[in-house]
């Protein structure tokens, strides 16, 4: 077959009408082997002679999309020097855009080389022809400020919606079916955030207990869409740019969940499937004492090094793609501390991972969001990410539970919450949409079950009931689980809407679960991250209560999405703005007074209640301030009745209720200043000024 020097730019595979260009990076290889495999599986190795900056590369007249490829890289095996090469491993290609086949566990990927050929056992990269017709396509950019994320997994989402034609459900095709799109829409989201949909490779312990890694937190091909959500597998690529293409004319966003901080190739007893083989002293953390161990801050066996120019250039390749080629736009990043530790291990802020997404003319400009956390020494970085960049906010959470619980001494830090996390994004140029406010995600309780279950129930997962977390500040409301007391569901209903209406009340951008709005459970899993059944997909069949709760998450949506008052884009500062009638923010005690000191530190007080002022809303900087109705919030989070007094005449005269968490039908009651208003144990009522009432 006939072979050329090709180019070492772009990496990876990339047809020209012509043949194909090879290109794959390796800096301590030796030798490396262009694998191509026809439609019987027989294979032809071709030797790669030429290298140019540690890409070895070769141009292949007459190839074209759809066919299959691998690389064998030669040199040495030398674990204690870092170097782990095996020229009996097919490899796939990192830059691989679509794959074929699969990764066979039971075969030889895990053992040290000894001459037994593996490829019957891996998965081919395909050359693909990256033509699409986006038409006229609208990309619309929503602002941070308007933003609600709603974060799903494609095929959990749709597996069981009966409004989506059977063949596309579980897909991105049904992800993108009209009754999905209508249901975004009539929900009041804008941003669907999509768990990974990167191709990767379950990990062999789930494997030996018959078991799929069902979120996908486990890449093993950065550029090549998952095609467990395509109707066919070698239509991936298209499909997915359908999806988005149909999202975005549903005038909505898209946003990926990408793992960058981990491969799916575990530790050093992990299969050899791409990283490891190509290079692994060039793409893993290894342990300065010892480089046959591997660097862990992510808690999956290794940790990719983005202190390395290459492993950089990897990420934010990818990431150019998904852009460019794929049209999403944003990214949430796991594990995202991970990806800017120093080469002493410490997380550095102005590490280079954030150098250069900052400065990159595409990556800047696309909504980046941060879980701030990994699993390392000083991993906990919440706050501590740099312009540009959102946060998953756990100290959120974590208060607005803790409050919601009844804890004692839960208020001081919720006034904090509340406001856009003035003491976490304030002192680093962000505003309060750095913030996103989440009180359910993935990896965690449901929003029904956290009010269900005060302890975990995993044992599906089949390791004992020891994953997941401990310490959820979840509550059961009386009953372990599953009930028919209509006293006990009537307060988890009532405390459920209480979490969902300080979200989307507070400052800073909301973040809901797929199917929180329909009441789901997952019977008290807080980690099923293997269980890819109707334990984890979305029920569509409604019910009373899934129906009332939809109606509810509508409706906060609607209001926060016509009032600015709860989307502003300056910090609330306790202070008159302009001609206000009172502070940005009035904190109030339960019989109307201000709070004092004293009130924030009683630790055994678990309510509280602000006035917005809608005349004190600060614009963008060079923009008009913005004007709009003021807003008084109710927050009983007591186990008990509790009266509070409307404030004075010079904070309102009259307000009139829009929201109302228990089950009591008050909406557009009107309460006059200095009137009492009752709150059921764990309520929260909020009304609108309506001084002409």
């Amino acid at each position: 077959m006939q072979i050329e020097p090709g180019s070492f730019h772009p990496l990876g595979a990339t047809w020209d009408g012509r043949g194909v260009n090879f290109a794959l990076f390796s800096e301590h290889a030796t030798g490396v082997e262009l694998c191509l495999f026809d439609e019987q599986g027989r294979e032809t190795r071709l030797p790669v002679p030429w290298r140019s900056f540690y890409v070895w590369n070769a141009y292949v007249p007459g190839i074209k999309p759809g066919q299959r490829y691998g690389w064998r890289v030669h040199g040495p095996y030398d674990p204690a020097k870092g170097h782990r090469f095996d020229a009996s491993r097919l490899l796939v290609d990192p830059y691989a855009r679509a794959l074929d086949g699969a990764v066979d566990l039971h075969g030889p990927v895990f053992v040290p080389p000894e001459g037994k050929d593996d490829a019957a056992f891996k998965p081919k990269a395909l050359v693909v022809d990256p033509s699409f017709d986006w038409g006229d396509e609208p990309r619309r950019r929503v602002s941070w400020q308007d933003t609600v994320v709603y974060e799903l997994h494609v095929k959990g989402f749709t597996q069981l919606h009966p409004k989506v034609p059977e063949a596309l459900r579980g897909t991105y095709l049904g992800l993108a079916s009209d009754a999905t799109l209508r249901h975004f829409q009539e929900l009041g989201v804008t941003t669907v955030e999509l768990m990974p949909v990167h191709e990767h490779l379950d990990e062999a312990s789930l494997a030996a207990r018959g078991r799929t890694n069902y979120w996908g937190y486990s890449t093993l091909a950065y550029f090549a869409p998952d095609r467990r959500f395509a109707t066919k597998g070698g239509d991936a690529v298209r499909e997915f740019k359908e999806m988005v293409k149909r999202v975005h004319s549903a005038g909505l966003e898209v946003v990926l969940d990408v793992v960058y901080n981990h491969s799916c190739e575990g530790d050093e007893l992990g299969p050899t499937v791409s990283f490891r083989g190509v290079d692994n002293h060039v793409y893993y953390r290894l342990s300065p004492k010892d480089l046959a161990d591997y660097v862990d801050y992510t808690g999956c066996g290794n940790t990719l090094d983005a202190t390395h120019p290459q492993v950089l250039k990897l990420v934010t390749d990818s990431l150019r793609y998904w852009v460019q080629e794929m049209h999403v736009d944003g990214f949430r990043f796991d594990l995202a501390p991970a990806l800017a530790r120093a080469t002493d291990g410490d997380v550095d802020r102005i590490a280079s991972f954030f150098a250069v997404v900052h400065q990159d003319p595409i990556l800047s400009r696309t909504k980046l969001i941060a879980e701030p956390w990994d699993v390392g020494a000083g991993g906990y970085q919440v706050g501590n990410f740099p312009l540009l960049w959102s946060e998953w906010n756990g100290r959120f959470r974590d208060s607005v539970r803790s409050f919601w619980r009844g804890d004692v001494g839960a208020v001081g830090d919720l006034g904090t919450r509340l406001t856009g996390s003035s003491d976490l994004f304030a002192d680093d140029g962000r505003h309060p949409q750095a913030s996103i406010n989440l009180v359910t995600a993935h990896d965690g309780f449901t929003l029904r079950d956290l009010v269900s279950y005060a302890g975990k129930h995993n044992e599906a997962n089949g390791e004992g009931n020891h994953d997941g977390l401990d310490e959820n500040l979840s509550q059961n409301c009386g009953v372990e689980g599953e009930t028919q007391d209509a006293a006990v569901l009537a307060r988890r209903r009532t405390i459920a809407r209480s979490l969902l209406a300080t979200m989307f009340l507070s400052q800073g951008i909301p973040m809901l679960e797929m199917g929180d709005e329909l009441w789901r459970t997952q019977r008290g899993n807080n980690n099923p991250y293997c269980q890819d059944s109707e334990l984890t997909w979305v029920d569509w069949s409604g019910g009373p209560d899934a129906r009332g709760m939809l109606d509810f998450v509508r409706a906060l949506a609607a209001l926060r999405r016509r009032h600015p008052a709860f989307r502003r884009q300056e910090f609330l500062r306790g202070e008159r703005v302009g001609a206000s009638r009172g502070k940005d923010v009035t904190w109030l005690r339960t019989d109307g007074r201000e709070m004092t000191g004293e009130d924030w530190s009683d630790p055994e007080q678990a309510v509280v209640a602000f006035r917005l002022d809608g005349d004190a809303i600060d614009g963008a900087p060079g923009h008009l301030r913005t004007h709009d109705d003021s807003f008084l919030v109710l927050m009983n989070g007591e186990g008990h009745a509790v009266r509070f007094v409307a404030p004075p005449p010079e904070l309102g005269l009259a307000w009139r209720v829009v929201v109302e968490t228990s089950e009591a039908p008050r909406a557009g009651v009107v309460v006059r200043a200095g009137d009492p208003i009752e709150l059921v144990a764990g309520s929260l009522v909020a009304l609108v000024q309506a001084d002409d009432a």
